[in-house]
């Protein structure tokens, strides 16, 4: 994986959270940064993954580590989805 370095300003308080060199915590780092990318539909979770160099089941538990569900939704969506999968895999 090629990578660049990028500037950007933050508060000086700030800079040894964002300097922290640790891999796990450079790799959430990153992940946050595609975060608002997911959630927008732009990019998939499978694309943030291979953008962080990593499986799409391990973006999913560093999500999930950090509080952040795979399944954003209410209890009402997630029932009409499993509905009209249940429709689709009955028609097969």
């Amino acid at each position: 994986m090629d990578l660049a370095t990028l500037t950007f300003k933050v508060p000086k308080e700030m800079e040894i959270f964002v300097t922290e060199n640790k891999c796990r915590s450079e790799l959430a780092r990153n992940a946050l940064i595609l975060l608002p990318y997911i959630q927008d539909m732009t990019i998939s979770h499978g694309r943030a993954a291979e953008l962080l160099g990593i499986s799409k089941e391990t973006l999913i538990d560093l999500y999930g580590d950090m509080g952040i569900p795979y399944i954003d939704g209410s209890v009402q969506s997630v029932n009409e989805e499993i509905a009209v999968y249940s429709v689709a895999k009955a028609k097969e």
